[in-house]
C-alpha cells in the first residue's frame, strides 16, 4: 500500500511540463509561474511529485513546490531510462515519459527533495560558470599552442588569444574568490577541517561542501560514494563471463573528476591513501584502479572528518573510519 494519496510523474521541457497522476491521468501545464500555480491547485493533499533532474528545467518547479510544502522527489534520469527499457516500451512521448516517471515513483522508494538555500544555489551557479570558463581557457591554451607550432604567422591572432586567456584567468580567479567568501559565511569550520586532509584542495573542499549541504544530505560515506559514482560495478555471470570491474559513473561527474585529481597528491602525502594505493598495485592491479580506490578513501576520510568535527590526524582518522 503506497503511503501517498496520489503520485504524479512530471516530464519537464523548456516551454511546458507534462504531468501524469496515478489516479487523475495526463495533463499539461506551461513551464512558468502561472503554470506552476495551476498545477499546484490540481494537487491533492499528501501527494508526491516525481521528476527527473533535467539540468535547469526541473529546478524552478522543484523549488516552487517545495516552498509550498508539496512532497517532491528529483530522481536520476538514467534510473528512469533503465526502468523504461526494462518495460520494453515502444512509444516515447512527453506523455509516456510522465507516465513512466509516475510508475517509477510508485514502485521505488524515492528520496525526497530538499530545497537549496540562497547561498547553495549561488554556489552551484558559480561552479557551473567556473566549469564553463575552465573549458574555454583550456580550448584557448590549445589554440595558442597550435599557433605557436605554426610559428605565430599572425601577430594579431596570437595577441587576441592571449587577451582572451588573460580575461578568463581573471574571471576564474574572481569566481573562486566569490565561492570562498560564500562558503565561509556558513561553513568556515568545515572548510578548514576538509583542507586539513592531505590531498584535498580548496576547490574540492568547496565543491564537496556545496553539493552535500555540509554533509547533511547523506547518512553515511557509502551513500556519498554512490552519489559521486566511484563505487565498483561487477560483471560476472556463470563460469564464462568475467568482466573487468569498473566504477559505476552514475553520479556527480564534476566531484568525481576533482577527487581523481586529488588522488595523485594523496598517494604521496596521505598515509591511509598511500597504503591503499600500494596494496592494490602490489596485487598486480592497474594504477588507475588504485587511484579510484584512493578517491573512494578520500571521500570516507572527508565524511569522517566532517561528521566528527576534528581535524585530520594520521593516527586518529583510521579509528573514525571503523
Amino acid at each position: 500500500m503506497n503511503k501517498y494519496k496520489e503520485i504524479f510523474g512530471v516530464d519537464i521541457s523548456k516551454d511546458v511540463f507534462d504531468v501524469y497522476g496515478s489516479k487523475s491521468g495526463h495533463d499539461q501545464f506551461k513551464n512558468d509561474p502561472v503554470g506552476f500555480k495551476s498545477f499546484l491547485k490540481s494537487l491533492p493533499k499528501e501527494s508526491l511529485v516525481v521528476m527527473e533532474a533535467t539540468g535547469y528545467y526541473h529546478y524552478r518547479l522543484a523549488q516552487f513546490l517545495f516552498k509550498q510544502s508539496v512532497l517532491v522527489s528529483v530522481v536520476n534520469p538514467l534510473s528512469v531510462k533503465r526502468f523504461i527499457q526494462m518495460k520494453l516500451a515502444k512509444v516515447k512521448t512527453d506523455k509516456s515519459d510522465a507516465k513512466a516517471i509516475c510508475a517509477y515513483g510508485q514502485i521505488n522508494e524515492v528520496p525526497l527533495y530538499t530545497a537549496l538555500t540562497a547561498v547553495q544555489s549561488e554556489c552551484l551557479q558559480l561552479f557551473r560558470l567556473m566549469d564553463s570558463c575552465l573549458k574555454k581557457r583550456t580550448a584557448t591554451k590549445n589554440k595558442i599552442h597550435g599557433e605557436t607550432v605554426l610559428g605565430i604567422p599572425s601577430t594579431y591572432v596570437y595577441r587576441s588569444l592571449m587577451r582572451i586567456k588573460k580575461y578568463l584567468d581573471k574571471e576564474i580567479s574572481g569566481i573562486e574568490a566569490k565561492l570562498l567568501s560564500l562558503v565561509k559565511q556558513e561553513q568556515q569550520v568545515q572548510l578548514t577541517l576538509l583542507t586539513s586532509i592531505p590531498g584535498i584542495g580548496l576547490k574540492t573542499a568547496l565543491f564537496m561542501i556545496v553539493i552535500t549541504d555540509g554533509f547533511e544530505k547523506f547518512e553515511n560515506s557509502k551513500q556519498l560514494c554512490s552519489y559521486v559514482g566511484i563505487t565498483p560495478t561487477i560483471r560476472e555471470s556463470g563460469s564464462s563471463v568475467r568482466g573487468r570491474s569498473r566504477i559505476s559513473k552514475v553520479g556527480n561527474r564534476k566531484l568525481r573528476n576533482l577527487l581523481f585529481l586529488c588522488s595523485f597528491t594523496a598517494c604521496k602525502h596521505n598515509k591511509g591513501c598511500r597504503d591503499v594505493y600500494e596494496r592494490i598495485v602490489n596485487k598486480g592491479k592497474s594504477k588507475k584502479l588504485a587511484l579510484i580506490a584512493v578517491s573512494n578513501k578520500l571521500i570516507k576520510q572527508s565524511f569522517a572528518i566532517a561528521k566528527s568535527g576534528l581535524p585530520y590526524d594520521e593516527k586518529y582518522v583510521s579509528v573514525l573510519l571503523k
